[in-house]
């Protein structure tokens, strides 16, 4: 689907590697929030990777007007040769290493105007694999990388920049706002929209890319990094991790500083946002909702066996192999409960492997059940308990979802889980523990905070009502979707007037 290039969105919605594309919870918001908001249209620019899978998991609604693809690291070829070449690449030099090491929104800047007059001449030839831009990698790494592989050096390079530059040089919808739903390459594509438009620009943040981000790559097996043996501090190089990591912190920072409203679920990620250069005065917390007159109507089935889940990909940050060892306890206690893992089991391919040779191993194999992805409506009737063991989380939707449907939750301490199972300080009425709260990878803790609920009917009983009242209270979809409607008529209306004082 395109846009006609006249038509104007009122919103463009700038997302990564979601909506509509692959399902969970950020999709699901997303797809909810554009769905309340019939009266306003709103474009899609979804940043996927190479060769991505476009089949769409959602039915578009009406009020989208288009969707536009930019593909991270696939660049065009270009030209091999421009106008005043050496002084571009000096002057880019000097921007990217800022960029990369910690730049802000300026150095953005800099490089968007040295790109402007080259921009349908520039591509992957001379961006890339000119001679220019390899003294560029050979003086960066220089500078700061020589104690790692320069092989390792040069295709981290590479891959960082090819996706820099795939989002500095595609086209940008017209739209009268903003709204990007992290930081990241999506935060980028909005600062430069920013930038270039000087149009209102709204950030929502579910969990803190960088954070997220951070996990991935120490638990990433490519960064083979050998120890330098004897360390002086006063000249301690930095790792390719400390690449990786440094660059998606600055691309948060440039984000932050180009946003004029700076949103995230719950008032802990708003720490991590000002360690990461985000303006205090422009924080704001919406938390996440859910439709709760639709789940609460769903009846819970008795069922034949005591029936708990885990919602979520079947990948590392979701602490899987926790999860199988926890059932493996519980086992004992409970011999005919049956478990679900609900959710793709294709994103990381090896993890499944491994966490289905567990399963095997601890002969679990009539305990626990790989469904790969399902309509979790159909399974919400006949679940007792909701678990997550996830090592980082922002406001799991999944935990309210559940609990509007009276299911408990048992859930790692990471995110907004411990306010969304124990209530804020605002709470009022205080309402009682809708379930529990566990240590990081502690299968032990997780399968007694599982006992004692399919154990304890009246424990039980208590959980499911307080987790249900807390959702209706507070986390009801259709309240959380005006303030959105709020913001927007503001800053769609404070840029109108602004238009007409410059007219």
């Amino acid at each position: 689907m395109n846009a006609s290039e006249n038509q104007q969105a009122d919103i463009c919605i700038i997302l990564e590697g979601t909506y509509p594309y692959v399902p969970g919870g950020v999709s699901n918001w997303t797809h909810d929030l554009i769905l309340g908001m019939p009266e306003l249209s709103f474009h899609l620019v979804t940043i996927v990777p190479p060769e991505a899978n476009l089949k769409l998991r959602y039915t578009l609604p009406e009020n989208i007007t288009g969707i536009t693809h930019l593909t991270l690291q696939e660049l065009p070829e270009g030209s091999s040769r421009i106008s005043h070449e050496k002084q571009f690449f000096q002057d880019l030099e000097s921007s990217l290493k800022n960029i990369l090491y910690n730049g802000g929104l300026t150095d953005l800047e800099r490089i968007l105007e040295l790109l402007k007059p080259y921009k349908n001449k520039l591509g992957h030839r001379l961006l890339l694999d000119s001679r220019e831009a390899w003294e560029i990698v050979v003086q960066m790494y220089s500078a700061q990388y020589s104690a790692s592989s320069f092989l390792d050096y040069f295709w981290s390079w590479r891959g960082l920049m090819s996706g820099f530059y795939s989002v500095l040089l595609a086209d940008i919808p017209s739209a009268r706002m903003y709204h990007a739903v992290s930081t990241g390459y999506a935060g980028l594509l909005a600062a430069r929209a920013k930038i270039e438009t000087n149009r209102p620009v709204v950030l929502t943040e579910h969990g803190i890319y960088t954070n997220e981000r951070r996990i991935e790559i120490s638990m990433s097996d490519w960064f083979h990094q050998k120890s330098m043996g004897w360390i002086n501090l006063h000249n301690m190089k930095k790792d390719l991790k400390d690449l990786w990591i440094d660059t998606f912190i600055n691309y948060s920072r440039i984000c932050y500083t180009a946003s004029d409203k700076i949103i995230t679920l719950f008032p802990e990620n708003q720490t991590m946002q000002i360690a990461d250069g985000a303006d205090p005065e422009k924080l704001e917390v919406i938390p996440n909702g859910v439709d709760y007159p639709t789940y609460s109507k769903i009846i819970k089935k008795k069922t034949s066996r005591p029936t708990i889940a885990l919602i979520g990909r079947v990948v590392p940050i979701k602490d899987i192999k926790s999860f199988i060892l926890a059932c493996d306890i519980l086992r004992i206690k409970i011999p005919d409960l049956l478990a679900y893992l609900l959710g793709p089991t294709d994103e990381d391919k090896v993890y499944y492997e491994e966490c289905q040779e567990m399963v095997n191993f601890l002969g679990l194999q009539e305990t626990i059940s790989f469904t790969g992805r399902v309509n979790l409506t159909e399974y919400m009737e006949k679940i007792n308990v909701n678990v997550l063991t996830s090592i980082s989380e922002g406001q799991p939707l999944v935990i309210l979802e559940m609990g509007a449907v009276g299911i408990p939750s048992v859930a790692t301490n990471v995110g907004a889980c411990s306010e969304l199972i124990f209530g804020n300080d605002q709470e009022s009425p205080r309402l009682k523990p809708g379930g529990a709260i566990t240590p990081l990878s502690n299968p032990a803790a997780t399968a007694k905070e599982i006992g004692d609920l399919l154990l304890d009917k009246d424990w039980y009983e208590q959980c499911s009502q307080a987790m249900k009242e807390r959702v209706h209270l507070y986390y009801n979809e259709c309240d959380l979707i005006e303030r959105y409607r709020g913001l927007y008529n503001r800053y769609l209306s404070d840029h109108s007037i602004s238009q007409l004082q410059e007219a």
